[in-house]
């Protein structure tokens, strides 16, 4: 039997402020792909059981010498046997059909494990992207509000004498460029939270997320034990599994049969045994089995190529995950610090009639140009992580 237990999917409403933990917990319990996939491993588990049971015998009623003619007129000299026959496994068709059931579940199971753990690299990258469109949201409404305010003191300014009326009017252009931004900001972070709970098969957005866009450490992986090179494996065993079969059913099965007989003219009743034996004249299964053996030479050449692809795979997963560490703790130890410093001094020179608005505009582009590139790196960082962490989830079940 299969050691994942087939479950109804959890219904009912999510937290109205959903973290990655329960991101996680909460697609596993919900979601149709892995449902599915642990209903293809009972099917398996019961092809096992399946094909373990014998040929089902057959009964065989046979009457002879009625309704002739002469002696044999009508009924009374009728002949009747009732036999019973068995389609003898000499061949080892049984065997090589429990063979390839108990691959194919293996196989199964590990399909299995790539749907969790694709499911779960989902996840992590929406969530992600989600708490980076919250972010964005959160970086558009301080932008917003900040030309908001800089619109009023570039008015106040310019009713003032201190500036011409067209610094006025840029600064409302950007606080109204800003307030677009902001709607559409708005309208991206209520679509990252619905397609986050489209993965569980929910088609009402969560209220919110909260928390941190990463929950894994990197870690060393080994790709020869990857669940792509395993899946491959299993493949080839189970193209093997199948050239047995076909070679056994090539086989010569006699059946035998036992049955009674009754000869009522005289009264008696016998055995009669028998036994019969197919003749491979015009079928010797030559071409199932030439078409089993270039499965096996297919699955070799997938098992080479799975290889090689999870060793890129793995290589290139642990190199992005570096480089976009790398750039976030740059982006927070200088860029963000500096930026921030920068906006704070040239408003204040800005006010006391020490810098122009072009300058302060400046600065507060480069500010948010800076806090959306840590959003981004931030984000280039979640799904490095989520990729690495798939390629060593498929460690998780060896």
């Amino acid at each position: 039997m299969s050691n994942y237990p087939v479950l109804a999917p959890r219904s009912g409403p999510l937290p109205s402020s959903l973290t990655l933990v329960q991101a996680l917990e909460e697609a596993e319990a919900r979601s149709p792909a892995v449902l599915a996939a642990r209903a293809r491993v009972e099917a398996a588990s019961a092809r096992i059981r399946q094909a373990g049971l014998r040929t089902n015998p057959e009964l065989s009623i046979e009457v002879e010498n009625f309704l002739g003619t002469g002696d044999l007129k009508g009924f009374r000299a009728t002949e009747t046997t009732v036999a019973v026959n068995q389609r003898l496994d000499l061949g080892g068709r049984r065997q090589a059909r429990v063979s390839t059931a108990q691959v194919e579940l293996a196989a199964e199971r590990i399909r299995l494990d790539i749907a969790r753990a694709d499911l779960a690299r989902s996840v992590r990258e929406q969530f992600a992207r989600a708490v980076v469109a919250r972010d964005r949201l959160s970086l558009a409404e301080d932008s917003e509000e900040r030309a908001r305010e800089l619109a009023r003191i570039a008015q106040l300014l310019v009713d003032n004498g201190r500036e011409p009326p067209l610094r006025a009017l840029r600064a409302r252009s950007a606080a109204t460029q800003a307030a677009a931004e902001l709607e559409a900001a708005r309208a991206d972070e209520r679509a990252s939270r619905a397609t986050l709970v489209s993965l569980f098969g929910m088609t009402e957005a969560v209220p919110s997320v909260s928390g941190k866009l990463i929950d894994l450490e990197p870690r060393l992986v080994n790709p020869a034990i990857s669940l792509e090179v395993r899946l491959a494996e299993a493949e080839r065993l189970i193209a093997e599994a199948e050239l047995r079969q076909e070679q056994a059913a090539s086989r010569l099965d006699p059946a035998v049969g036992l049955g009674v007989r009754h000869v009522r003219e005289a009264g008696a009743v016998a055995l009669v045994g028998g036994m019969s034996l197919p003749l491979p004249v015009f079928d010797r299964n030559r071409g199932n089995i030439e078409a089993a053996r270039a499965g096996i030479r297919a699955a070799e050449a997938n098992l080479a190529n799975v290889r090689a692809s999870v060793q890129v795979r793995a290589a290139n997963a642990a190199t992005s995950v570096q480089s976009a560490t790398a750039r976030v703790e740059a982006l927070e130890r200088s860029a963000i610090p500096e930026a921030n410093e920068t906006l704070r001094l040239s408003r204040l020179a800005y006010i006391e009639g020490r810098a122009s608005l072009v300058e302060l505009l400046d600065a507060q582009t480069a500010y948010r140009q800076a806090q959306s590139a840590l959003i981004d790196a931030r984000l280039a960082q979640a799904l490095a992580t989520a990729e690495l962490g798939r390629v060593a989830a498929q460690q998780d079940s060896q």
